[in-house]
């Protein structure tokens, strides 16, 4: 009975990040997929193509000739308080991880009470302009969420690490079980 049980619970183990990994490439596919309905072309998977290559071809276009709608678009949205505010949360936090201007780029140790450490991720190296001189901004993810803390931590506080910002990502958001993090 012991045997049953130790190996269902490794099947548990393998199986269940298979399935959450599958589920959400699933997810992704199908949205996409239902996103705009093709009426002559009602086959599985064209709708994500042509949302795919619709996608590609905005930004090689936007990449390419800088046309200026972009900055049209914001335009318009900053006159609209709550829009305005969706739209550069979401903006902001794509470009962090995907922009030119990656923000979770510089991991660093917060040293807090009692001598704990917590990894982090510098998001503004200096904070002069808000009166605070000598003091960084610091995003704290949590482990097993996707969520965090933004501190204001006086630079002797912090300690840099060096590893790539994704390791350091994976070792926080797991929790500290998957990877690890050279000082």
């Amino acid at each position: 009975m012991s045997n049953l049980l130790n190996n269902f619970l490794r099947g548990l183990l393998l199986l269940v990040p298979m399935a959450g990994a599958i589920y959400v490439v699933w997810y992704l596919y199908d949205f996409l997929d239902n996103l705009i309905k093709i009426p002559f072309l009602n086959y599985p998977g064209v709708s994500f193509v042509a949302v795919i290559i619709f996608i590609t071809l905005f930004g090689s276009v936007a990449r390419r000739y800088n046309t200026g709608i972009v900055d049209l678009f914001e335009g318009l949205i900053a006159n609209i308080p709550l829009l305005n505010l969706i739209y550069s949360s979401i903006k902001d936090l794509m470009t962090s991880f995907m922009g030119d201007e990656k923000k979770f780029n510089k991991p660093v140790l917060v040293k807090m009470d009692g001598g704990i450490y917590k990894p982090g991720f510098i998001t503004s190296k200096d904070l002069d302009e808000i009166g605070m001189p000598g003091y960084v901004s610091v995003y704290l993810p949590h482990s097993y969420n996707i969520s965090g803390n933004v501190y204001l931590v006086d630079k002797k506080n912090i300690k840099s690490i060096n590893n790539k910002s994704s390791e350091v990502m994976k070792y926080i958001v797991s929790g500290g079980i998957s990877g690890s993090v050279k000082i």
